[in-house]
């Protein structure tokens, strides 16, 4: 990874996400699109949204390397017209795009430069952060919907 990106963001961007087959390999198709509650997300629901905002977060990222501090929205899944496309797809094929679409991200930070990492955007709630910083809060909220997929899957097991 690039020398540039403190450890600590490299190895969990290379391997945070490869932890979510192993909290859902052991459900069945109806467990990964039960809701554990009224207006709550199924797993597949957060794997889509995983899947749809890794998108927008490499969106970001471009825009931030070729604008002068962009500003951001924070990203609402019900204020996109393109997530109910991704709410269509099956979980192996959000799984499948969340890898492969991965691996891109990481190339790209792999290629930053020092000076490419300290360009900034503005979050309308968190300010002006940094590439670095925005590669921080986008790992963060990753872990934050593996943690819930995490919840919604034991539960499941319990039934």
């Amino acid at each position: 990874m690039n020398t540039n990106i403190p450890l600590s963001i490299s190895e969990r961007i290379k391997t945070q996400y490869l932890s979510l087959p192993t909290s859902i390999i052991h459900l069945d198709a109806m467990q990964l699109i039960n809701k554990p509650g009224p207006d709550k997300w199924s797993i597949r629901d957060n794997m889509a949204h995983l899947a749809r905002y890794q998108k927008i977060f490499n969106e970001r990222l471009d825009k931030i390397l070729t604008s002068d501090t962009p500003a951001f929205e924070p990203y609402r899944a019900e204020n996109d017209i393109q997530f109910e496309k991704w709410l269509q797809k099956n979980p192996e094929t959000l799984l499948i795009e969340i890898n492969e679409d991965r691996k891109g991200l990481i190339e790209k930070l792999e290629s930053l430069s020092a000076t490419d990492l300290q360009k900034t955007g503005i979050h309308s709630s968190f300010g002006k952060l940094n590439l670095l910083e925005w590669t921080e809060f986008f790992l963060l909220h990753e872990a934050h919907h593996f943690f819930t997929i995490f919840k919604i899957a034991h539960n499941n097991l319990k039934k």
